[in-house]
């Protein structure tokens, strides 16, 4: 009987799927991160390893697995937690969930997006503590969303969908930066292809829709927010690396830049020492995809992945 290990709580979708093809299933039972060390110590024996993002899989704790583990899951859509390099070498397949969090990714991003330009972290706080007295002609003014223009840095599934929302729900400009032109999306929402300089200069959003590389690594930084209008707005939802997040906070405390809402953060679950403080940002716990019908389906096929290599088949999610 084929073993699959699973590194936390996941919704049961993929888990009935796995136990129905016969499997033993076994998961943590504790929903906390595993270290390295016992994550080690954890999954020596087993022929699948269904893991989240929180969970370093390198060359090492493969090796601790044994031979017989063919698969790496991940419940994700990124994968730089995996050393991928490690895990081919040693025969092991790993895959990934794409294509099921698009829109979840793209509404969060949009709700961050608004609730920054909205003050609504701010008006919320307000009420909370009761100062709402009576209505103020000059309280809470933040930029209007309808016609502005929003720079979509990084042209995949999510930054594709966000224009889409940005364009037929908002009717705003698009401009767009990636590592080659789109002119089929380009047709599609009027969007403009910018370099990265010219985008940053330009938006009045800017929304980052990158993977983790050592080339987007800090992507955004003093020199890139310090170019951006003071009035604009930034908004990450990818991978918090790709943002310098302390000289986001300085350029946040000296008004560089109106705002700034984060779903992910450079060392999380850690924060920059002064994040937290700033009244015009609007922080999530990587929850973007945090749907019903997104995480089943994340459930779904990290499962399906797993069955196709304990099957002596390649993932139909292969990540190479």
């Amino acid at each position: 009987m084929a073993k699959v290990y699973v590194t936390r709580p996941i919704p049961e979708e993929g888990i009935d799927l796995l136990k129905s093809k016969g499997y033993q299933v076994d998961i943590n039972p504790e929903d906390k991160v595993l270290s390295k060390e016992e994550l080690k110590k954890t999954i020596a024996g087993y022929n699948g390893l269904l893991c989240l993002l929180t969970d370093h899989i390198d060359g090492e704790v493969l090796d601790a697995a044994g031979n017989q583990l063919k698969i790496v899951a991940n419940y994700a859509v990124g994968y730089d937690n995996i050393d991928v390099k490690a895990a081919t070498e040693r025969k092991i397949f790993v895959s990934n969930t794409p294509g099921v969090l698009t829109e979840a990714v793209a509404e969060h991003t949009f709700a961050l997006l608004m609730t920054v330009a909205k003050r609504i972290v701010e008006a919320d706080k307000f009420v909370r503590g009761g100062k709402y007295k009576q209505w103020e002609p000059m309280s809470f003014l933040g930029p209007q969303i309808w016609g502005k223009t929003i720079g979509i840095v990084g042209l995949g599934r999510i930054g594709s969908f966000v224009a889409q929302i940005a364009h037929g729900g908002f009717n705003m400009e698009v401009l767009y930066h990636d590592v080659k032109k789109n002119p089929e999306f380009e047709m599609r929402f009027s969007a403009k292809y910018k370099e990265m300089a010219d985008l940053l200069i330009e938006a009045d959003f800017v929304t980052i829709h990158v993977p983790l590389l050592p080339n987007t690594h800090h992507l955004i930084g003093t020199k890139e927010l310090g170019s951006m209008k003071q009035t604009a707005v930034l908004i990450n939802t990818s991978r918090g690396p790709v943002v310098d997040e302390v000289a986001l906070v300085e350029a946040l405390k000296n008004k560089k830049i109106a705002g700034a809402g984060l779903d992910v953060y450079e060392r999380e679950p850690e924060l920059t020492p002064g994040l937290v403080d700033l009244p015009n940002v609007a922080l999530t716990p990587h929850t973007a995809s945090a749907t019903n019908e997104a995480r089943n389906a994340m459930s779904r096929i990290a499962a399906e992945n797993i069955i196709a290599a304990l099957e002596g088949k390649e993932p139909p999610n292969l990540v190479k």
